[in-house]
Formats: structure tokens, sequence, C-alpha cells
């Protein structure tokens, strides 16, 4: 009897934020990182110079849990979400763990994108979703194998999900997307008026 199965599965993690049990003010902290965004001068300073669409504080703020109270807290959910998840994954941790080493606020306006990219140095890497206008785009997530597909047809269109190149995901607010780091990804263009609010964050195993 023929059998098929499938191999090497990629895992994409999708929850809500409080989910698990701990709340958190959405109102707050989409207040707190439009605030944040206003002030900080250097990181306008960098989007600028580097030509990046809206603002980012990934290249001007690394404590910002331990500037604001409510990264703080959201540091703490987002622990127990990625426990969750490497669960799933069957990791052998040994004696280390998977620790927050990077979370940043991304603002995206209208016409911005963030183009295809992975995430090096990290185990699992993931967004939680602050304002998703109507129009704001899915996250799109890259078949890994797809660079090895020397001479393959395309798919067809409705195939089936864990068949396809490219999966899009879109989020709603307060949504945690989490991924292996090696995943790639990227964000297409926000055709909406409105801003697209994310926090991306980075977690290392030591």
């Amino acid at each position: 009897m023929s059998k098929i199965d499938s191999l090497f599965v990629t895992r994409l993690y999708h929850a809500t934020l409080c989910e698990l049990g701990k709340t958190l003010d959405a109102s707050e902290l989409e207040a707190t990182c439009l605030s944040i965004a206003g002030d900080d001068e250097a990181g306008q300073k960098w989007c600028e110079e580097n030509s990046f669409p809206g603002y980012t504080s990934y290249a001007s703020l690394d404590d910002l849990p331990w500037r604001f109270p409510i990264f703080k807290k959201l540091t703490k959910i987002l622990d127990q979400h990625v426990a969750a998840f490497s669960k799933d994954l069957e990791f052998d941790l040994g004696d280390k763990k998977l620790k927050m080493d990077s979370l940043w606020i991304n603002i995206l306006p209208e016409g911005g994108i963030h183009t295809s990219h992975i995430h090096p140095h990290s185990v699992i890497s993931g967004t939680t979703y602050v304002a998703v206008p109507n129009g704001a785009g899915a996250i799109k997530f890259e078949d890994p194998r797809l660079a090895m597909m020397m001479a393959a047809p395309t798919r067809k269109t409705d195939a089936r999900g864990e068949l396809r190149n490219f999966i899009y995901v879109a989020p709603e607010v307060s949504d945690v997307l989490l991924w292996e780091s090696w995943l790639r990804h990227e964000v297409p263009m926000n055709m909406a008026e409105e801003e697209r609010i994310s926090i991306s964050f980075n977690y290392s195993w030591h």
C-alpha cells in the first residue's frame, strides 16, 4: 500500500496576546509606541539615513522593557508564548533557556514595505500587532526550500497550504506570530492610509 508522509515541517505559532492568562492594555501599548516614535530622534535619523519607510526603534533603542513598564509586562507575556512554541517544536534546550535579546517597534506608513529577510543569530522570532488598519496587508512567509527547487513547476493556485511556496497571514490587533528565525518573511506594501504598528522581537538560546 502506498504511503506519503510530510517531512521537515515548518511550524508557525499564531495566538492572541492575552489568551494565556495575562492581560495588557492595547490602547496604552499603541499610545506608548507612538510617543516613543515621536521622541526618538536617533531612530528617526537612522530611518531617514537608511531610507527606511516610517519608523523603527531597531537601531536606536535596545532597552524598551527597562524604560517602559508596559513593555516589561509585554515581555513577560511573550515569554509564555515562546515557551509554548518551544515545547511544540520539541527543542532540547539542555541547561540553557530561550531568552529575549531584542525587541523593537515598527510603524509602517501608507506605501511602506519591509523587504524579505531572516533574523540571524536568533532561534525564535516573532511579531505582535498593535494597529492593523484595513488594507495594511498580510505578512508573507517563504518556503525555505524555494532556492533549491531548480526545475520544479509552480504550484496550483488552490494548492493545499502546506504545499504552497508562499503563505500569507493577515493578523489582527493583539495577535502574536512566532516562527523559527531562519524562516524568510516580508511585509508587502501597506495600502491603507493609516499606519500599521507592530512590535517585533528575537529570542536566542543561552
